[in-house]
């Protein structure tokens, strides 16, 4: 099965926060589980994707780029997108295609944004999906913590599906790169 490790926003500005923002919830243990998870896709050759928010830091510098201390294969594929959705607007969804990518392990930030989206619109675009329930974060709401976002879509998202193609979450610990999607199938 050919299958994709997605990181969406894992921005330098957007981890560690500004002078508007705050830092994402748990920044030093989600960079460590990217990085673990990118040496995990690297043993079973999976190829790795980057998408980064053209908003973050208005687009540029050091604050928009990947987070330094997140080891970007030289291999990776990188996508800018302009909306919450890393599909939308970008050529993500025709990399995946040409690839023929059938599932995707998807990491990143914030929660209930933009892997929120990704993950439902990777299902309807009949892509089996892992999220990794400890590789994903976000900040606090003005309704809800950090902690209890995660939860929530760890909890919302096991399970989502479209028919054919849904969703799972495990951990960073777990054999991601060997789905188990067929097993509730």
């Amino acid at each position: 099965m050919n299958q994709s490790l997605i990181i969406i926003d894992a921005q330098q500005e957007l981890i560690d926060g500004n002078q508007e923002e705050r830092a994402v919830f748990n920044k030093e243990q989600l960079i460590r589980n990217i990085n673990l998870v990118i040496e995990k896709a690297k043993e079973f050759g999976v190829p790795i994707v980057f998408v980064r928010d053209l908003d973050v830091a208005a687009g540029k510098g050091k604050g928009f780029q990947v987070h330094n201390e997140i080891n970007v294969p030289m291999d990776a594929e990188i996508f800018d997108k302009t909306a919450t959705n890393s599909f939308h607007g970008t050529g993500l969804l025709n990399h995946l295609r040409s690839q023929e990518i059938e599932h995707v392990v998807i990491m990143g930030c914030a929660t209930q944004h933009c892997i929120d989206s990704a993950v439902r619109t990777a299902t309807v675009s009949s892509l089996d999906v892992t999220l990794v329930s400890d590789g994903h974060s976000t900040t606090d709401s003005d309704v809800l913590s950090a902690e209890q976002i995660i939860k929530h879509h760890n909890e919302t998202l096991h399970g989502h599906y479209n028919v054919e193609h849904f969703s799972i979450v495990r951990s960073t610990e777990e054999d991601l790169f060997h789905p188990t999607h067929d097993s509730y199938r």
